[in-house]
């Protein structure tokens, strides 16, 4: 990490000469400025500005209309860029250039803007805060790597997309020794950014790798998320791959996931450990997480928002179909880590590739705080093979279902806000009319001749 009286000092010497000025939008892509670097310490440390449509756009950048929060009729003004110093830091893999994370205020007012992701994630954070708890999260990165780049798949029309790599490589050393030519850089250069990385590995299927950066206090976990995820392009592109976070981009191929593990800390301590319970969980904890499992269905669009995101619900490819608990299981929504240990903790199974990380690990602390709130009991381990468990609550299955859940949601409406449940359920649907008035290649060729 950088304080800013360092970087004046790599700007005087020439060493840095470009600062990445950035906010997190809906996606959960990094999106901002690139500042000659005295124009940033003259001035732009203080404050910057965006037009605001990057809080009410599509993957593609469209403008989609019924946000409340911005639109044609209101001429799309700008939001105030915030520079948060704490998380200035280099970026190894771009030459000269350092980058720090904003938060977005609104223009007239400064105050937050209540759905900016970081805010969002804020909210729930400063919740437990007056509970006298911290949360702590880890994050898991899988993607696949193809052996041409995003410009060369693209100019294909996507039907080039050959992996790096011809079989499943989890935890295969021969198979991910060749992939080092990008995988040790990244790994050296989030390390020299800051960010802790813990390991690489190949993941289940041909090309498919995993990142894990180790565990850290919630928002600086979705910073080093959201970097890592960038840098892991960045750095496949410059060696001429590409890196790809689709969650299933082949019918016949696994998806790609982001499980999210969970716990919280009162002080030094870890709040869901108590050595004398059954799996060492603490009341505490039993309540949380049976507040994650009884809500899933209500956000599990934070964590699978696109309707690509729901192709990966397949029973036998280790991702989950059920709302479920069981201990060091991968067949279940959640699966109890740690077990018996001052590192117990939770990890959520259900979020793909694609879930912006702000938004899902304030969903599943929203829900875990209503459970503290209810003192929920949590129901008694599932074992087995979950998939067949006809007793166990249903993730829902497409974007459509999930649109809905979150819609009516009461308990993220409390937590969350009207303004912010109602912004993100325009997002969804937005994602589904887009989907709904395309054509596609299967209906093509399914129905052409034969229909």
């Amino acid at each position: 990490m950088l304080t800013f009286e360092t970087l004046k000092a790599q700007v005087a010497d020439g060493s840095v000469d470009t600062v990445l000025v950035c906010a997190v939008d809906m996606q959960g892509r990094l999106m901002g400025k690139r500042f000659h670097a005295q124009n940033f310490l003259d001035s732009a440390w203080q404050e910057t500005h965006c037009c605001n449509y990057l809080l009410a756009t599509d993957l593609e950048m469209a403008t989609p209309d019924g946000y409340q929060a911005t639109s044609w009729q209101a001429g799309y003004g700008d939001y105030v860029m915030k520079p948060d110093l704490s998380t200035l830091r280099p970026m190894p893999w771009l030459e000269g250039t350092v980058m720090v994370l904003c938060d977005l205020l609104d223009h007239h007012t400064h105050e937050p803007v209540p759905h900016s992701p970081r805010q969002v994630l804020k909210a729930q954070i400063a919740r437990l805060a007056e509970m006298g708890l911290t949360p702590m999260m880890a994050t898991e990165l899988e993607f696949f790597m193809f052996e041409k780049s995003f410009a060369e798949i693209r100019k294909s029309g996507f039907s080039d997309l050959a992996t790096f790599g011809g079989y499943n490589q989890d935890y295969h050393i021969l198979a991910t020794t060749r992939e080092e030519h990008v995988m040790r850089p990244l790994r050296n250069h989030l390390y020299a950014a800051g960010i802790q990385v813990e390991c690489t590995k190949g993941e289940a299927e041909a090309g498919q790798g995993e990142l894990n950066v180790r565990y850290a206090d919630a928002l600086a976990n979705a910073d080093h998320h959201s970097i890592a995820k960038m840098a892991t392009k960045d750095i496949a592109d410059q060696h001429g791959h590409a890196a790809s976070f689709l969650p299933k981009w082949h019918h016949t191929r696994v998806g790609s996931s982001s499980h999210v593990h969970l716990s919280l800390w009162r002080g030094s301590e870890p709040a869901f450990y108590d050595k004398d319970a059954p799996h060492g969980m603490s009341e505490l904890m039993r309540q949380f997480c049976a507040g994650m499992i009884k809500y899933a269905p209500d956000y599990t669009f934070f964590l699978a928002p696109y309707v690509n995101s729901y192709k990966r619900f397949m029973k036998g490819t280790f991702a989950p179909t059920k709302t479920v608990w069981s201990v060091d299981n991968r067949t279940a929504g959640f699966r109890l880590c740690g077990e018996g240990s001052k590192g117990v903790r939770m990890e959520c199974r259900i979020g793909g590739a694609d879930l912006n990380p702000y938004l899902a690990q304030a969903a599943l602390l929203a829900a875990g705080i209503r459970g503290l709130e209810e003192k929920l009991e949590l129901a008694p381990a599932t074992s087995g093979d979950v998939y067949d468990n006809a007793d166990a609550g249903e993730i829902p299955r497409t974007l459509r279902a999930a649109t809905e859940t979150l819609r009516n949601s009461a308990m993220l409406r409390a937590a969350m806000g009207d303004w912010v449940v109602d912004h993100y359920t325009r997002c969804a649907e937005w994602e589904q009319e887009e989907f709904d008035r395309v054509v596609t290649d299967w209906e093509i060729a399914r129905g052409f001749e034969k229909a």
